[in-house]
């Protein structure tokens, strides 16, 4: 990898998480969603910084060539990060589930208190 090529690659991972670091700074992301992203930030960066890495991880698990390697890598970071959203969108539907309930039954109870009112009169 040529160094111009490695310095482009580490000034877009920068940007990108200052982008990141940036958007939880302002609370439009929540940090335990963001974690994922900055965990595949750093390795990335550690790949770009360390060229001879990928090969020597390459070798260890037997692939074939570094490039089947980084579709793997890259297919392993795609799944953290589908299994970490899986895990938000999990709670925020049980959180829905609850509140939902929560509400009908506020709502029966207002409706009996209403008859029992109106009985009296």
């Amino acid at each position: 990898m040529s160094l111009r090529l490695q310095i482009i690659l580490l000034v877009l991972l920068a940007i990108g998480m200052m982008v990141v670091i940036n958007m939880v700074r302002k609370r439009v992301l929540e940090l335990k969603y963001v974690l994922a992203w900055m965990f595949a930030d750093i390795v990335l960066v550690l790949l770009v910084l360390f060229p001879g890495l990928i090969k020597a991880i390459t070798r260890l698990l037997g692939i074939q060539s570094s490039m089947n390697m980084i579709f793997f890598l890259g297919f392993l970071l795609s799944l953290v990060i589908i299994f970490t959203l899986t895990v938000a969108l999990s709670k925020v539907t049980s959180s829905v589930r609850r509140m939902s309930q929560t509400i009908a039954l506020l709502e029966k109870e207002l409706k009996e208190e209403i008859e029992i009112t109106e009985e009296g009169c």
